[in-house]
């Protein structure tokens, strides 16, 4: 029990990228552009951009989201197919502190989903390199559905294929309006700042 006699979740659900693994694609670029940080910057906010990218979260396909960026940026054609030809480099590796805790618990037995925003073309990559990926009783990927967070239909799919409770579930996302979507529709969730920060949140609902 917690210290305000409410039983903690039985459930964790986890995000990925910025959590578990250290994804960024300023990890590939900087060496496309040498080091030229203002350049690097440039590109990915006006041409390679967050909202681009998150197209394909959503389920837009890579060949369809290249053509589209190329028909606008000629002159950018062979950094916009290196996003995704370089995509392994932009995920610069595990969280390590991180993994130490899903290790901890899932060697204590508790229920382990993810549910991240990612691409289903590249997904399969992130799980042929992480085997912490394998503790994970079930991966959401919203590429995969069509649906990203934070639209509620995807926490209620999660839901409904895995047959859990969301009153039963506290859920990790490094996304404040992530965080916030999560607690509209009756999670426990927790925004990561950190791995030791993330440990002291969870040992106060009593996960550790």
């Amino acid at each position: 029990m917690t210290h305000n006699n409410v039983p903690p979740p039985r459930n964790i659900v986890f995000d990925l990228g910025g959590v578990l693994i250290d994804w960024n694609p300023r990890h590939h670029y900087r060496r496309l552009f040498d080091g030229d940080e203002p350049a690097m910057e440039t590109f990915l906010s006006t041409v390679c951009t967050q909202a681009w990218n998150e197209k394909q979260d959503a389920g837009r396909s890579i060949a369809a989201a290249e053509a589209e960026l190329i028909a606008r940026h000629p002159d950018k054609a062979d950094l916009i197919r290196a996003y995704y030809g370089g995509f392994d480099r932009m995920m610069r590796g595990a969280i390590e502190d991180s993994v130490a805790i899903l290790e901890e618990l899932h060697r204590r037995g508790t229920p382990l989903y993810a549910l991240t925003n990612w691409s289903a073309e590249t997904f399969p990559r992130a799980r042929r390199r992480f085997d912490f990926l394998a503790r994970f009783r079930g991966i959401v990927v919203s590429g995969e559905l069509g649906v990203m967070k934070p639209d509620p239909r995807i926490f209620a799919h999660l839901l409904a294929t895995h047959g859990l409770d969301a009153a039963d579930c506290v859920f990790i996302d490094d996304s404040p309006r992530n965080v916030a979507a999560a607690l509209d529709v009756g999670f426990r969730a927790l925004h990561f700042k950190s791995p030791q920060a993330l440990r002291a949140d969870l040992a106060a609902l009593g996960l550790l």
